[in-house]
């Protein structure tokens, strides 16, 4: 039997571990970009809202300042009453004229607005809307995955932390040497545990070893150590 097997088989818990802590790192992240993008989304259709408000209120006020301009001809009117002189009269209806112009453009203007630049606005308030309702049930059923993937990312790293500390036990009571030195070099490379190819290659760093460490490995009795990189080296027979 391969005497450095317990390290092997402790080295795939080692390795099925790294993966899902991994994944559970990276599983945050990619819930956060999703609703950050959903925030954008929600940050234009906002946008597209304040423009149409703001629209409107320019709208509004162009009618107010009509209708004040208007209240102002109507006053001048029933002044025209107790005009005496043709002068006073000519100068009031000369007011009246300019103010009824002055009114009319506002009317004429709150009325392009809402002819022109309304319609548009409430197209992209409803375009913006509809992008919202359509990435935010792909983002929810998507962050729902993610979550349910995350539980089941734990409870699989709950199993394997359990499996990782018997094979450590076995390793131990079998050679407590071996689970040192794996424990201290996995904490500088990965994987620790690599073949000496036939050709006397170390699969780690790549380097060739001297005779001398093929030999050792062959005999299969002790832990070897790559040369160059410390990685513990076996040959798969």
């Amino acid at each position: 039997m391969n005497v450095i097997q317990p390290l092997i088989d402790l080295q795939d818990t080692d390795g099925q571990i790294r993966e899902l802590e991994r994944e559970a790192r990276d599983i945050p992240q990619r819930k956060a970009q999703e609703i950050a993008r959903l925030n954008g989304v929600n940050a234009a259709l906002e946008i597209a809202k304040n423009q149409l408000a703001a629209m409107q209120q320019r709208i509004k006020s162009e009618e107010s300042e009509g209708e004040e301009i208007r209240a102002k001809v109507r006053d001048l009117k029933t002044n025209q009453l107790n005009i005496k002189s043709n002068k006073e009269m000519q100068q009031s209806i000369m007011q009246i004229e300019g103010l009824e112009r002055d009114a009319e453009a506002a009317e004429n203007r709150a009325l392009a607005l809402t002819e022109d630049e309304i319609p548009v606005l409430e197209r992209r308030v409803a375009d913006a809307q509809a992008k919202v309702d359509s990435d935010k049930g792909g983002v929810d059923g998507y962050v729902a995955e993610l979550d349910a993937r995350l539980a089941e990312v734990k409870a699989e790293l709950e199993n394997l932390t359990k499996e990782r500390a018997a094979k450590a036990d076995a390793v131990s009571k079998s050679n407590p040497r071996f689970l040192l030195y794996y424990e201290r070099q996995r904490t500088k490379r990965w994987p620790v545990v690599v073949t000496l190819n036939h050709d006397g290659v170390c699969d780690g760093c790549h380097m060739k070893q001297p005779p001398f460490v093929e030999q050792l490995v062959q005999h299969n009795k002790d832990l070897v150590a790559c040369t160059m990189c410390g990685r513990i080296l076996y040959r798969d027979l």
